[in-house]
């Protein structure tokens, strides 16, 4: 059964700043639930503007400061560009190009 982003939330809070940080493995297992599910719970937390960071070195935690929530922005936009750049060598079209198109109305 899939978490609650509510009890992902409450289990969090125990969980603030990185030094605090835990794995998605021990989540899953406090939850009784799979590591997939917990992102999942994780990105509907995000999706609801909670500043839930993460890094696989440093499991899952609520950002402390700024600087946490930064690295973490950070990293998820490093991961969506290695994304991009896969898709568009598989399109064999420039990564301007690809983004470019991104914001064209369909």
């Amino acid at each position: 059964m899939p978490p609650s982003k509510h009890a992902l939330l409450s289990l969090l809070q125990s969980h603030i700043g990185e030094a605090k940080g835990i794995s998605v493995r021990d989540i899953a297992y406090h939850m009784r639930t799979s590591e997939r599910q917990v992102r999942l719970a994780v990105t509907e937390l995000r999706m609801d503007g909670i500043a839930v960071c993460g890094h696989p070195t440093t499991g899952y935690y609520i950002a402390e400061t700024p600087e946490e929530l930064e690295r973490t922005c950070t990293f998820l936009r490093s991961r969506a560009l290695q994304s991009l750049t896969l898709e568009a060598n598989l399109r064999r079209v420039p990564l301007p190009d690809l983004i470019g198109q991104l914001h064209l109305r369909t």
